[in-house]
């Protein structure tokens, strides 16, 4: 039985050419991902395999490798000390320890660079479909979950409560993980859920496929003027069918993970390694469904800090930026 690795191993090669390579100079490259169960190590290890097989740098080859880590707040870290090359980081992480904010508080990392935006991770506020919650103004007295105290998630529901005019203490907060969540949704003891995660999120549909719920709709003008604040959340839209019973487009936020650096890193390596990225895209929706929503039309989507010169210099020549 074949195993995952080796599974992610064959589509590597059914992606990739290799050609024979002339003795070079190697430049090595880590991109920091996250665990092996999430997106950022699959897509981590086939872009990799795509910077080291297709990266033109004048006189030297790039090997990149993907390393496994905790996801956005520890590669910020190791961001932030030099102590890797580039890493995977979600879009509200990046900006708040750039600017030294929220879970970064005193500690601010202007050394961090973007180089590009990746895939959209949909914010879903997931209700009872008895708890009659139809806008996010419904929520005020209802409990709600948002994951850990100091997560991207828990400062998202912060953020959209000060948008509409409310504050923590106009809800009774949860802290359950997504599995959890929706259990006590189940069991009725608790009335919603805010979950960040791909499309179709799994303890969404396990939920829906034995409960109503309603998928509460994140716009308006509360959610512009949110926007205009913090531009790392895009708009999005969970189409109609992502889940049973949710039988129209519901229009929603979506926060993007960024492929970053610092500013140490070298800039015609920055620009090869981003040349790499986009103009091989469809290869990495054959290592996971997501890689499927990364392209150069969106690469600088979300993004809230400066980006690196060598990705800049991309950007420039392909008219994204004048």
């Amino acid at each position: 039985m074949q195993t995952p690795k080796s599974l992610f191993a064959l589509a590597v090669s059914a992606a990739m050419i290799a050609l024979p390579v002339a003795a070079q100079e190697r430049v090595f490259v880590g991109i920091a991902t996250g665990g092996t169960g999430g997106t950022y190590y699959p897509l981590g290890g086939m872009l990799a395999q795509l910077i080291s097989n297709t990266a033109e740098l004048e006189g030297k080859r790039i090997s990149a490798t993907a390393e496994t880590g905790n996801a956005s707040v520890a590669n910020a870290g190791l961001l932030a000390k030099s102590e890797i090359e580039t890493a995977f980081i979600a879009a509200d992480i990046l900006d708040a320890a750039y600017k030294g904010v929220n879970q970064f508080d005193g500690n601010a990392a202007p050394n961090l660079r973007a180089l590009g935006s990746l895939y959209p991770e949909t914010v879903q506020l997931v209700a009872r479909a008895g708890a009659n919650i139809g806008s996010f103004a419904d929520i005020k007295g209802k409990s709600v979950s948002s994951g850990s105290p100091g997560s991207g998630q828990w400062q998202l529901l912060g953020d959209l409560l000060e948008a509409h005019g409310m504050a923590r203490e106009d809800v009774t907060e949860d802290y359950s993980s997504f599995a959890q969540s929706a259990d006590k949704i189940k069991d009725g003891n608790l009335d919603a859920s805010l979950i960040t995660a791909g499309l179709p999120t799994a303890s969404i549909t396990e939920l829906a496929n034995g409960h109503d719920i309603v998928v509460v709709p994140l716009s308006g003008d509360e959610i512009a003027k949110l926007q205009e604040v913090q531009p790392y959340y895009a708009s999005a839209t969970l189409p109609a069918g992502s889940y049973r019973g949710v039988d129209a487009d519901v229009e929603t936020l979506a926060v993007r993970a960024i492929w970053a650096t610092h500013e140490d890193l070298d800039e015609d390596i920055a620009y090869a390694m981003v040349k790499a990225l986009y103009e091989n895209t469809e290869t990495l929706s054959q290592v996971h469904v997501m890689g499927s929503q990364i392209s150069l039309e969106t690469a600088l989507e979300s993004i809230s800090i400066p980006l690196h010169p060598g990705a800049e210099r991309y950007y420039r020549e392909k008219g994204l930026i004048e």
